[in-house]
């Protein structure tokens, strides 16, 4: 195997603690224990670069989860304020006869007012895309 030479300069205080190391450590020579330094020093910090990745990867799929969990708590409630708008617009006592129609049209018309009240209470993306939900889309209601 081809040797190359690399020459290090130590301050002396370093020095006379790397010749303590080498003899405390039990390593034949001053040469053997830098080789094992260096290793030791390369290989951990793969495994220091290794193990963040691993807990950056874990991080991003944790917030994933969290975002989709999220979402469909967001769909859900937006369903179920719809729902329940809905029902409290044209279900309060109908009028009986003619006056029907003409409450299921102030019913719609009081909905899509209430849409679009909603959506102006809202900032940032949710508000534009609640806006492009009800057709507004220049988002300002």
């Amino acid at each position: 195997m081809p040797v190359t030479r690399k020459t290090v300069r130590l301050p002396d205080h370093l020095a006379r603690r790397v010749d303590q190391a080498v003899k405390d450590r039990g390593h034949r020579s001053l040469s053997a224990f830098i080789r094992t330094a260096i290793e030791n020093e390369i290989s951990e910090r793969q495994d220091e670069v290794a193990a963040a990745e691993t807990r950056i990867a874990a991080s991003f799929d944790r917030v994933s989860r969290e975002i989709r969990h999220i979402r469909s708590s967001q769909q859900a409630l937006f369903a179920f304020v719809d729902a329940l708008a809905k029902t409290i617009l044209t279900c309060i006592p109908e009028p009986a006869g003619e006056a029907y129609d003409q409450a299921v049209a102030r019913a719609r018309f009081r909905y899509d007012r209430f849409v679009k009240s909603v959506g102006k209470g809202m900032v940032g993306e949710v508000g534009l895309t609640l806006a492009r939900l009800i057709g507004d889309e220049d988002g300002r209601g």
